[in-house]
């Protein structure tokens, strides 16, 4: 949405402490902010701000999302007691997901009665303007219902209680769809003259109707479905006692029934998604394409269509502004220096890396090989990635016994000392993150990507493959892997996925390379029902030290004690919280 917050209107700029103390009477209303089309886009620009301000620009977001899944890790300071599965050991972090999505949804609904009394805007104008805002209530209550399950549903009206009950899952994705499929008929298409660059439409609320019917259709499947992963300890020793990652394990889960989603048809549902995602992959929304590799991660490529919905932000400032650049990659010395100041600690562990074909664009380009930080510089030092034959051959000369190669070629030869870090210096750090305007400032302006084409895609595979229509599963999960440079999969030879259950762990797989640092991870367990099983399948400590081990109470998030205190119909707390 860079274009969109871009525009920064200081009245919007109000924070929020729990959802119902975001007033609607202390925002702009049509008595002083008028009737017109600048009217109109101020108010839905307010709506967007609040993505950033004050949900991302305090560096809660991404990490609460993110920082719970199997594949994921980072220094034990920064994960500290909520990536170690106590989520109210850091109340701040985890009730901003509450609040924020809460006090967003407070000011689309105010926003939208003002709109909706507009008579000075055309009906195209006032359409599109109230279908963006119904796309980001929806999406905000997707990630609410998703990480809290049963919550409230704040009532549209000017006036109203606000100990608003929780509300069945049900309930919550039936008002959830209702907003996207309203959206749809609302929003511009991408391809309509009025469409303005950067904001959602059309194909954003179908792609995200999409990936909603997905996630309450895998939550209903039932109890034992089979789901194999790829995972394990990370490490074994070697005869000297020093540590060495330990090859990938193959595990078959079974799926553990997802509470609230028992009375739901998964075909039914998985039929929907199908139909609205072989809509966005069709055009019949708007035109949308997966971006060429080289390009998908770009600055410049950042409102590609394949962006459904992303946040942005402004370079270096104050308000907007987002911690994504210095949490993944790290802000340098100076602006395009090779040292990095601080940053670049969260990354994947070894076994994600594993999962890839060799060529994979996703770890060959995707990941960083070689990086260095500042304290580096006097030794004339740095670190390589991954610990492999390969790599340790390209970075230091010698082989993986400590023999001189002979005339050692590639990437590394630059005369620098490279050395690997058994711990969390040394992760399958990402690039998606790199580009930015300027690569040496805390505050950098690094889009993130909520909702992408290739998500959907993916989204598609899955259901047609549940659906019984194998060979269509593979069309659309190949899309994903030629651009990757990945071998394609099939129902023969290398790649064979002759099963359902096959294919199905290979397209549940195929999201964790192709969403990796998008926080996608953890949803995809939960929602699977395998959650549990994966993260304990780790054996306690992941390759960054971070405790991996899990139970039932991390199934939900805490709801934020003040909600409680406060909201006279919220008692308890979701089970195993206080």
């Amino acid at each position: 949405m860079k274009k969109v917050i871009y525009i920064l209107i200081a009245v919007f700029a109000m924070s929020s402490c729990s959802w119902i103390e975001e007033n609607p009477d202390t925002l702009v209303t049509d008595a002083n902010i008028g009737d017109s089309k600048e009217a109109c886009d101020q108010l839905v620009t307010g709506v967007y701000s609040k993505w950033i301000y004050d949900m991302f620009c305090w560096g809660y977001f991404p990490r609460m999302l993110e920082f719970d899944a199997d594949y994921i890790s980072g220094p034990d300071w920064l994960f500290g007691t909520f990536g170690a599965g106590n989520f109210q050991g850091e109340t701040d972090l985890v009730d901003a997901l509450w609040k924020g999505c809460y006090g967003l949804i407070g000011r689309a609904n105010n926003a939208e009665r003002h709109i909706a009394a507009m008579k000075n805007i055309t009906d195209k104008e006032k359409n599109n303007a109230i279908g963006e805002l119904r796309f980001q209530k929806a999406f905000a209550y997707f990630l609410l219902v998703r990480a809290y399950g049963a919550v409230p549903i704040q009532p549209e009206t000017e006036n109203f209680d606000r100990n608003q009950p929780r509300k069945p899952v049900t309930e919550v994705y039936d008002y959830i769809i209702a907003q996207l499929e309203s959206a749809t008929r609302l929003l511009y298409k991408n391809t309509d003259d009025a469409y303005q660059t950067g904001h959602v439409n059309a194909g954003s609320a179908a792609g995200l109707l999409a990936k909603v019917y997905a996630t309450e259709a895998a939550c209903a499947m039932p109890a034992g479905t089979e789901v194999t992963i790829r995972t394990g300890a990370p490490y074994t020793s070697d005869i000297s006692g020093n540590k060495q990652y330990a090859p990938l394990q193959t595990q078959t889960l079974y799926k553990q029934t997802v509470a609230g989603y028992e009375s739901l048809d998964p075909m039914q549902l998985y039929q929907q998604a199908a139909d609205w995602a072989e809509a966005v992959v069709n055009g019949t929304f708007g035109s949308y394409t997966l971006s060429d590799y080289n390009l998908l991660w770009t600055k410049a490529n950042a409102n590609a269509s394949e962006f459904l919905f992303s946040i942005g932000s402004v370079s270096g400032d104050a308000t907007y502004k987002n911690s994504v650049h210095t949490q993944y990659e790290g802000y340098k010395t100076a602006p395009g220096s090779d040292y990095i100041q601080s940053g670049g600690w969260t990354g994947c562990t070894r076994h994600w890396y594993d999962l890839f074909d060799h060529d994979d664009y996703r770890i060959t380009q995707g990941v960083k090989h070689r990086w260095r930080v500042y304290t580096q510089e006097a030794s004339n030092s740095g670190f390589y990635y991954p610990y492999d034959e390969e790599y340790t051959i390209m970075a230091t000369g010698k082989d993986m016994d400590g023999n001189w190669v002979k005339d050692p070629t590639g990437i590394f030869a630059d005369g620098v000392n490279y050395y690997y870090s058994a711990d969390a210096q040394c992760l399958a750090f990402t690039t998606k993150y790199e580009d930015v305007t300027n690569d040496a400032i805390d505050n950098a302006d690094a889009n993130w990507p909520f909702l992408r084409l290739a998500d959907v895609i993916l989204i598609y595979a899955e259901a047609l493959n549940e659906l019984d229509k194998p060979s269509d599963a593979l069309a659309q999960l190949n899309k994903v892997r030629t651009r990757a440079n990945a071998d394609r999969a099939s129902m023969g030879g290398k790649r064979a996925l002759t099963t359902k259950e096959a294919r199905r762990s290979a397209i549940i797989e195929e999201r964790a390379k192709e969403l990796a640092c998008e926080a996608d991870r953890r949803w995809d367990l939960i929602r699977w029902g395998i959650y549990l099983d994966a993260m304990n399948a780790i054996g306690g400590n992941d390759d960054g030290g971070v405790n991996k081990n899990r139970t039932e109470r991390n199934l939900l998030f805490p709801i934020p004690q003040q909600e409680i205190n406060t909201n006279s119909n919220i008692n308890t707390n979701n089970p195993g919280w206080n």
